[in-house]
Order: structure tokens, then sequence, then C-alpha cells
């Protein structure tokens, strides 16, 4: 008899992805759902990105690329960090990945065994969490509170190590909460990690599209305080270019050999054409481009946030990274999955249970997005009030 690997069926489903599904077909019959569930800006790629990709493809020969990545698109990303975060990188430390999705499965490939403990935060990315499971790591999701903004602090992580522990997987700013740590509490958790002898992996995916700092400086990436850290970033989200699935990492040298490596054996290589277009995501007209709309973001979050309260289900910890507010619906009387399956199917809108992101918080609350326009926040709040006021009403 065939079997399935115990591994796949213990993966745990991302519920998000089966009222996505749902929300597609109530717009197939007719009644338009507001998306706020998705991580997805509702900007593209800039015009000189997208045309370089056309260019690409213009039916030239695209044969295999370095299997860590472009080496011009290597170089690009160490000047950005060089220029905006005032870090010196190798370029041979940065390997361009098929999405960040791919850079974290290459690393923890790199990072944890069998047997292994990994540290991180309860809520956290679903995926990150299987990832562990997948190569045989015990997860240490540690609960968190509004009060330390859904984060870990040095103080968890020293409280929660044990002698398995290999890593600590930090994600700032994070999903779902869209919270960031404070610099010095990332610092001392990268110090704390490093004096205990673990890998600090830190998700930086929104870092450049979160808030400056108060001198209205750039936001500082882990390396300016652990140039030994593993850094996981991506084009998806400040570069708006979430379906042309293009990421990198930045290892320490000790993990270079191993993830030349890993990175031929499980992907060979990332998408030619994508990374080629990629180039000229760091030409100072796209990264004004991109700038532009990050100030736009605030706008939507101001329309969101405010919008919450008024309408009762307020945010006890306000994002300032991610464009996600993650949000306590407890009082209402539903637990987040009813919630956002009778939203869907009363109000259309479209939610993101707590369920996905960790058992801490999970029944009590939701996640929405301020990535879709500012039209549809301010319909989607709206269509959320009135139906509330038939839940309370109930």
């Amino acid at each position: 008899m065939m079997r399935i690997s115990q591994r796949a069926l213990n993966v745990e489903p991302f519920r998000a992805m089966g009222l996505i599904a749902k929300a597609d077909q109530i717009d197939r019959s007719g009644h338009r759902v507001v998306r706020l569930n998705l991580g997805e800006p509702d900007f593209g790629a800039s015009a000189p990105v997208r045309a370089a990709m056309a260019e690409a493809m213009d039916g030239r020969p695209l044969p295999y690329g370095v299997p860590k990545g472009d080496p011009a698109l290597r170089a690009r990303i160490c000047e950005f960090y060089r220029d905006r975060h005032g870090v010196e990188i190798d370029p041979r430390r940065v390997f361009i990945t098929s999405g960040a999705s791919s850079a974290l499965l290459l690393l923890t490939a790199a990072t944890v065994d069998p047997g292994s403990d990994v540290i991180l935060a309860d809520p956290s990315y679903l995926p990150n969490r299987e990832l562990v499971r997948a190569f045989g790591g015990n997860l240490i999701a540690v609960p968190t509170t509004a009060e330390s903004r859904f984060q870990l602090t040095a103080d968890m992580v020293r409280e929660h190590w044990t002698e398995r522990t290999q890593a600590v997987m930090i994600a700032s700013p994070s999903n779902p909460t869209g919270t960031s740590l404070a610099p010095e509490e990332l610092a001392a958790i990268c110090d704390a990690t490093r004096e205990l002898g673990g890998w600090r992996i830190v998700d930086e995916i929104y870092l450049d599209g979160a808030d400056p700092r108060p001198d209205g400086t750039p936001p500082e990436t882990a390396l300016v305080h652990d140039p030994e850290a593993i850094i996981v970033s991506s084009f998806s989200k400040y570069f708006g270019m979430t379906g042309w699935r293009l990421g990198w990492c930045i290892v320490p040298d000790a993990l270079v050999g191993v993830m030349d490596s890993l990175a031929v054996d499980f992907f060979l290589g990332p998408q030619v054409p994508a990374q080629y277009a990629a180039i000229h995501c760091f030409d100072p007209e796209v990264l004004a481009e991109a700038d532009a709309r990050r100030i736009d973001m605030l706008e939507r979050r101001a329309l969101m946030i405010e919008g919450l309260a008024r309408i009762g289900i307020p945010v006890a910890s306000e994002p300032n990274g991610a464009f996600y507010a993650f949000t306590d619906i407890s009082a209402t009387g539903l637990d987040s999955a009813t919630f956002c399956e009778r939203a869907l199917d009363e109000a259309h809108v479209a939610l993101t249970p707590g369920h996905d992101f960790g058992p801490t918080h999970g029944d009590t609350h939701i996640r929405l997005s301020y990535a879709s326009s500012k039209a549809d926040i301010v319909e989607g709040i709206d269509r959320l009030g009135r139906w509330l006021d038939t839940v309370r009403g109930a």
C-alpha cells in the first residue's frame, strides 16, 4: 500500500487559503467582496521594472542562471544596504531565491537538525513554523502579548532556551501584527542568542516599508547590531512584486559553502527574467516611487486604525512596520474562525482568522491588511460596522 509521508500529514493547513477560495466564489456569484485579508499591495512593480521584464522576454535564450543568483543583482542589493542602512556586505554572502519562502526553506535546512529547538514568537507566520517541523525541529512558540507588541524579548529567549536550541527566528516587522522590535530590544535578542550559541534568523521582508526612526532615517536592519545575523528579505512587499516570486537572504561566512550546495540541490537557481528586471528596483526613480508608496500606506493605516476603533474592535498594539492590524474580537462573543466566516458570508468582507498564526491568540484575534485601496478600507470597515451592529443586537 502506498503511504503519504507522516511529514506531509502533519502539516497544518493555512486556513486563510480556504477563505480566499470562498471569497472568489462569492465574487463570481455577483457579490463583490472587499478583501482586507491579503498581504499584497494593490500597486504592482514600477514601470522600469516591468519594461525590463518585457525586454528579458523578447525571445532571447534564457539558460540556467547562477544558483545563488545573478552577480549584478547581488551587487545592487549590497549597494542598497550600504547606501540605505550603512552596512557593508560581501556579495558572496547574498543568495537570490524564488521568494522569501524559498530563502526560509534553505535557511531552515542549513540551521535546524532533527530534535533541535527553534524559538519564535506566538503569533507568527504559519509557514515559518511548518518549515521547522518539516525538518524535524521542535517549535518553541513563546506566547506574547500587546505589552511586548507581540514580539519576543531577550528575557523570553533566555527563559525558553534549552540545551537543544539551535536558532531564534525573529520577524521585525511582523506578520500578522505589523509591529517592529525596538532597535535596542532587537540588539539584545541578537546578543543573547549569540552568547548562547544560536543562529539569529531575522525576517526583514517588510523592513523598508516600515516607519522611519524618530530622526527620519530609515529603520535599521539587524545587521547594524549583529553583522553575523541571517537576514531574509523579498521584492514582494516594498517593491510590489508578489507574483514575481523573488527574494534574497544574507548569511554569515560560516554558511556560504553549505548554502551554495543547498541552493543547487533544492532549487537549481531563481528565475532569470525576474532577476534581470529586479536589478532596476534599485534605480533612484524606482526607490523614490517605493518610498512614496510607503507614505501612502501611512494614510491607509490611519483609516484602518481609526475605523476599527470606531466600530468597537480597536487595535491594542498599533502597527509601525508591516501593513497589518491584529485586533481582539473576543468581545463580540465570536471566535476568530466564526467571526471571519460570518463576516465573509454576511458582510462580504474577507479577513484572516488568528488561528493561522498560533494558538495563543488564535480564537480571540483576527488580522486585517491595509494593503488594499483606501476606498476598499473605508468600505470594508463600514460593512463590518453595520454587520457588527446586527451581531451585538442579536
